[in-house]
């Protein structure tokens, strides 16, 4: 299977857990994934008041620079152990 079709599944899977992951987690699982898919982050960072877009945008700035292969294997990586854990 190659690492695109793993980091697919892993992406659908991740959906179905049956209960749901701590929110830093959840942002740890964000950050990958959109460093995965998108690269380093280009959006404008969101206003004070916006404390979800806030703590999102902040954990994909901490990706910048990793390699999307690299994040999608470790999303690969995370997601499976989520997914045992949950």
């Amino acid at each position: 299977m190659s690492l695109d079709e793993k980091f697919n599944t892993a992406a659908t899977s991740v959906k179905d857990m049956k209960s749901r992951p701590s929110d830093s987690e959840l942002l740890e699982l964000y950050s990958l994934y959109k460093q995965a898919t998108c690269g380093d982050c280009s959006a404008d960072k969101p206003g004070a008041l916006d404390l979800k877009g806030k703590a999102k945008w902040e954990a994909w700035t901490g990706r910048k620079g990793m390699a999307q292969d690299a994040a999608k294997e470790a999303y690969v990586t995370l997601a499976n152990t989520l997914i045992t854990k949950y």
